[in-house]
């Protein structure tokens, strides 16, 4: 199954999910991650959290998403709030499309203490989804019987 994480300027929650996607899906899930409009770098603190849990960030780079237009997934995931209310590009036509909204730790002011805590807590939240995503064999479902089940993995999230 291919996925398409899209964030607007894909620079951290999109990242962070195409490389949790990547690290867990060991190769029944390819991810990638793009943007509406990129901000052309990815944030350093995601890149520094996913090294630290030990998950690659090898070729991990904010881009747009008008790059995958050969690529087209089986699956285009929103994770955050301007990108879901966006029109996806039309060749995006075919894709299951769901919105899997977290919240931005890239734009947390604080300590080094609580921006590891948030940035941590993004990625915990991802590799669960990815986890139940597994178990539930989204990889083998289409259509809006993947949709559905695509949307449910977040409910009852806090």
């Amino acid at each position: 199954m291919k996925i398409l994480y899209i964030c607007t300027h894909n620079r951290c929650r999109s990242i962070l999910s195409e490389a949790v996607t990547n690290h867990l899906g060991q190769g029944r899930i390819e991810a990638r991650s793009a943007g509406s409009q990129p901000s052309g770098e990815v944030h350093p603190l995601s890149l520094k959290y996913l090294a630290e849990q030990g998950i690659s960030t090898d070729g991990l780079k904010s881009q747009s998403w008008d790059e995958f237009e050969s690529w087209v997934p089986d699956l285009v995931v929103t994770v955050c709030d301007s990108a879901a209310g966006e029109a996806c590009p039309i060749w995006l036509g075919e894709s299951t499309k769901v919105h899997w909204g977290l919240e931005d730790p890239s734009k947390l002011e604080g300590s080094e203490e609580e921006l590891a805590q948030a940035f941590n807590q993004t990625i915990d939240i991802i590799q669960k989804r990815v986890e139940r995503m597994l178990e539930q064999n989204l990889d083998k479902k289409y259509g809006s019987e993947l949709r559905d089940a695509a949307q449910a993995l977040i409910q009852g999230e806090e």
